[in-house]
């Protein structure tokens, strides 16, 4: 019986454990895309944005192919990459003209608009589905690295002995960081689905007053 009890009782709390998520998406988000207004966080994403088909565009200089000290053919963006924490001048010149900090200014702009829709659905629920949704497709885009971005998968680098351990599926540390998204991507659904239960019921108790 108590425990009948303890279970109903966090029934209750299902509307306020949607409100959780939301405000945790909202904190990841607006943290997040406001960090893309630092010269080291629009660095980092790089790679991403220049291998992705449907953002290269927005970069200069994204197809561009040079040989490297060893004489091999890369893209060109792999030899001005800042480690994080480390400004090297002539690194940051050429992400300037590149478009790197003009592009990364609009997706943290983009961002926190989502993150922002996001948390309005506590009280507003069309605005809270359009967020849900809109957090979908952001996670399904940065998804889509896994197939576009060779940085996510670990490089074999060769060493004292030899190793199978690069390639698909080895995730390095920026695709451990993308392949969290899929939690995301699921949290959007969830929310949309609430926001638009909330939107329905509201619209069908107006019909009904109506009548």
């Amino acid at each position: 019986m108590q425990t009948k009890t303890l279970y109903t009782r966090l029934l209750r709390l299902d509307s306020h454990f949607l409100h959780f998520l939301r405000i945790s998406i909202f904190i990841v988000m607006a943290w997040i895309g406001g960090l893309k207004a630092y010269q080291y966080e629009a660095d980092g994403i790089v790679p991403f944005v220049a291998n992705s088909p449907l953002m290269n565009f927005f970069y200069k200089n994204a197809d561009h192919k040079v040989l490297n000290e060893e004489q091999k053919l890369v893209s060109e963006y792999t030899l001005y990459k800042n480690p994080e924490g480390k400004t090297v001048k002539k690194n940051i010149d050429w992400h300037t003209e590149n478009g790197t900090y003009a592009f990364s200014y609009g997706l943290g702009t983009i961002i926190i608009i989502i993150a922002i829709l996001v948390l309005l659905g506590i009280w507003y629920p069309k605005i809270g589905a359009l967020g849900g949704a809109l957090t979908f497709i952001m996670s399904f885009v940065t998804l889509s690295f896994l197939v576009t971005t060779p940085e996510v998968y670990v490089p074999n680098l060769g060493g004292d002995f030899p190793t199978s351990q690069f390639g698909f599926p080895y995730l390095s540390g920026a695709g451990r960081l993308v392949l969290k998204d899929i939690i995301m991507m699921a949290a959007g659904l969830v929310l949309f689905s609430d926001s638009l239960k909330k939107v329905l019921r509201s619209s069908g108790m107006t019909t009904a007053n109506q009548n």
